[in-house]
């Protein structure tokens, strides 16, 4: 049985970005900055009580008989026992005599096209601290996505104006920069095991180099332009953001109505019809968090019984970060032109450009990933190279067809034979001649 490293990971990085924001938060307190400090507390606290909710729902404490965890939960302090309880369930494997185990098969990866089944016996510890693992696995991308990720840019923010960087302020940043980056490489891991869960999958460690690589440099980017074109249209952020925000919080919504599924009722026997729409309400919610800031590596599916995609869709993927690239440049650009004095010491072109160039980076390991480290590659209908290939292509001549140049000339060569006709009746005939050469 693994060592549960993921969960001790996802309480530190829990704790130590609590403990971070609540000295912050006093700091700021005693300097006078109440909205800051406002602020501060709400991008902590918030994704605190959704940690713990979840925490509750997935192992569902609710319809047991268990008030001192309850109550753990309610004073914040649920993952921090949940840690203590894996644990201890794994310093019990093998002391204790399983009393029933339960059989699993998993296909191993296909060699020479080929996938063989192995059977294994699952105790029961060995299920529970499953359980343990995938309950962290999810609220530690809800922490990076809903907490750590709006705090990063609150507090970035926070230094472009003051021009500065506190010892409290820069710990703070550097712990969300790393909760966010360690939920994405949780997302990515979570949506293979999701996507080949009839296969034994195994990461390796170049895998999450890869994936640690191009999250930090995808996430630093998007936070770093966000916050140059907030720093001097504050404004307009607003539009930006909540744009940004609908669009992938209504796209799973409009898919679905689109299918014309019905209403998913298996999620939750206990769940009423409201109780599912909040829950997919907040699904979804935290979807539109994570594509705020960075590729969801999980696709939402409400008409799918397990609610995610599992098909690769390589178009979708390229079309995102071609937007996304885009935008970045776009918003870039108008921070340059409507720069203000607090930047006279900076060299604009060059950050825009080392921005630009950041953005790229993080492409290029995404594709060093799938290309190359993706441990189901092989299963993979389709090339990802191929794919993206072949999307280029389709805008390529999309763009071509769209310009003047390509477009057909209607034009007829006069014939020197023919008799001289009036204009009326000149102008019926090239328009029938130009007709029956395009219908040709």
């Amino acid at each position: 049985m693994r060592f549960p490293s993921s969960i001790f990971v996802s309480v530190s990085l829990f704790t130590a970005e609590t403990t971070a924001a609540l000295y912050l938060s006093s700091t700021y307190r005693s300097a006078g900055d109440q909205i800051w400090q406002g602020l501060t507390l709400l991008f902590t606290l918030v994704p605190s009580v959704l940690v713990q909710l979840t925490l509750t729902f997935i192992h569902r404490d609710l319809s047991r008989d268990r008030p001192l965890i309850l109550l753990l939960h309610i004073l914040q302090l649920g993952p921090i026992v949940r840690c203590l309880e894996a644990f201890c369930i794994y310093g019990s494997v093998g002391r204790v005599e399983e009393p029933y185990v339960s059989i699993t098969r998993k296909k191993q990866m296909p060699r020479r096209g080929q996938a063989e089944e192995v059977e294994r016996q699952v105790g029961q510890a060995e299920g529970k601290l499953f359980t343990h693992r995938a309950a962290f696995a999810r609220t530690s991308v809800i922490q990076a996505f809903l907490g750590s990720a709006p705090q990063l840019t609150l507090q970035l923010y926070i230094c472009v104006l003051q021009q500065g960087v506190s010892i409290g302020r820069g710990t703070l940043m550097v712990i969300s920069l790393l909760s966010i980056v360690y939920g994405a490489l949780r997302c990515n891991i979570l949506a293979i095991k999701i996507k080949y869960d009839d296969y034994e999958v195994d990461v390796r460690p170049m895998a999450y180099v890869c994936i640690f690589l191009w999250r930090s440099f995808e996430i630093a980017t998007r936070v770093v332009v966000l916050v140059l074109f907030s720093s001097v249209l504050q404004l307009w952020i607003l539009p930006v953001v909540l744009l940004n925000f609908l669009v992938f919080f209504l796209y799973p919504w409009i898919l679905f109505w689109q299918s014309h599924s019905p209403f998913p009722e298996n999620i939750e026997k206990t769940l009423t019809r409201v109780g599912t729409t909040i829950v997919l309400c907040m699904l979804t919610f935290l979807y539109a968090g994570i594509n705020m800031f960075c590729w969801s590596a999980v696709q939402v599916k409400l008409s799918d019984p397990d609610l995610i995609n599992k098909s690769q869709n390589w178009y979708r993927m390229a079309v995102y970060y071609m937007l996304r690239f885009v935008e970045n440049a776009s918003l870039l650009l108008l921070w340059y032109i409507y720069k203000t004095d607090i930047y006279k010491f900076i060299c604009a072109p060059l950050l825009v450009l080392q921005l630009l160039v950041a953005y790229a980076i993080a492409i290029f390991f995404m594709l060093v990933f799938y290309q190359f480290c993706h441990p189901c590659r092989r299963l993979f209908s389709s090339s990802m190279t191929q794919g993206l290939w072949d999307c280029s292509s389709l805008l390529c001549l999309m763009c071509s067809s769209g310009s003047p140049q390509n477009r057909p000339m209607m034009k007829e060569a006069p014939t020197p034979s023919a008799p001289k006709e009036p204009a009326t009746q000149r102008s019926r005939s090239w328009l029938c001649g130009a007709q029956r050469r395009s219908s040709a």
